[in-house]
């Protein structure tokens, strides 16, 4: 009962603060209009799109910061046992409604929850009981009934698969509990390093786990992909103590050339 409250926050407390802060955002960005010459209609400047829905027809939900330019891509909870990756997917948010007023130089893509029906339940699977994070096509993964008898099985990996190839991400930041460490798949290891001066987790190399989101972007498709483990403890935090602990280490992930 407890994520379920979660999610519902997230579905009603996004669409409230982005609908509120966009006259904020736009204010003092707009050039005199003349009225006479052919208008040119400019999307927001955050967007909420819904990507598809869970097995349980919950909504996951991409939150978009910018147009165009390098894009990054940060993910939370795609265990549903590690809610700290969606508060602090959250406050991110938050953050960048707050400091991030006009045009944006690159996209910034959210995703405060990957996995909503195991976050409801408090479960690492999802609602058909596969662990979504061993269910994308790598070379390593392997098909049984804990991580899907093929890969892609379920509508939310088919979700991350598709914003991934579509997007094309040039980062990528999937936040998980408990290991306390900062790992990385493919070409990550400066961006990490980076991260972990900004953070009092340590880097430590994981490796490609079969069938990893992590494994298969970063390995197969070469994306920067970095996995942000946070601690047990950290579940206990609130979000601006999260934010206070990790904030410098995700901002850097974003600003990194």
């Amino acid at each position: 009962m407890k994520h379920w409250k979660i999610i519902h926050r997230i579905n009603i407390q996004t669409t409230f603060t982005i609908l509120a802060a966009l006259p904020i955002l736009t204010a003092g960005c707009r050039a005199p209009v003349d009225r006479y010459a052919p208008q040119i209609v400019t999307p927001p400047a955050v967007q909420i799109k819904t990507l598809g829905y869970s097995v349980q027809n919950r909504p996951i939900e991409c939150i978009q910061f910018g147009h165009t330019g390098p894009t990054a891509l940060v993910i939370g909870a795609i265990h549903g046992n590690e809610p700290a990756g969606f508060v602090l997917a959250d406050t991110l948010r938050e953050y960048l409604i707050s400091h991030r007023p006009c045009a944006l130089c690159q996209r910034i893509l959210i995703i405060p929850v990957a996995n909503p029906d195991g976050l409801a339940a408090g479960t690492r699977d999802n609602a058909n009981q596969i662990d979504l994070n061993r269910n994308f096509p790598t070379d390593n993964r392997l098909n049984n009934e804990k991580f899907g008898l093929q890969p892609l099985s379920e509508p939310e990996s088919r979700i991350l698969y598709h914003l991934i190839e579509t997007e094309k991400p040039d980062r990528i930041l999937t936040i998980h509990q408990p290991y306390g460490c900062i790992d990385f798949d493919g070409p990550g290891e400066m961006l990490a390093r980076r991260m972990a001066l900004w953070c009092p987790l340590p880097l430590r190399r994981i490796g490609a786990l079969p069938g990893s989101l992590g494994t298969w972007a970063g390995e197969t498709k070469g994306i920067p992909t970095i996995t942000l483990e946070l601690t047990a403890e950290d579940a206990a935090l609130s979000p601006s103590q999260i934010w206070d602990k990790y904030g410098k280490a995700v901002l850097d992930f974003i600003t990194f050339p």
